[in-house]
């Protein structure tokens, strides 16, 4: 468990460190984010950006436990 959490916080750290390079890829805007805008309101639902997001962890922690 302790690598585990180690392991999270230095990938929190790097997308901290990153993620002015990160933004420029275009994350929170890709095919499959949703994004309802209203007069008064703006809901936005970045699905394509958490299900990539997730797979990213899955296969990082897969190779962490090997």
């Amino acid at each position: 468990m302790a690598r585990v959490l180690i392991v999270l916080g230095l990938a929190i750290l790097a997308a901290g460190l990153l993620w002015p390079y990160l933004s420029q890829l275009g994350l929170g805007r890709l095919p499959g984010d949703i994004v309802i805008e209203r007069e008064n309101m703006t809901l936005y639902f970045p699905l394509a950006t958490c299900l990539l997001i997730s797979l990213l962890l899955s296969v990082v922690l897969w190779v962490v436990n090997r």
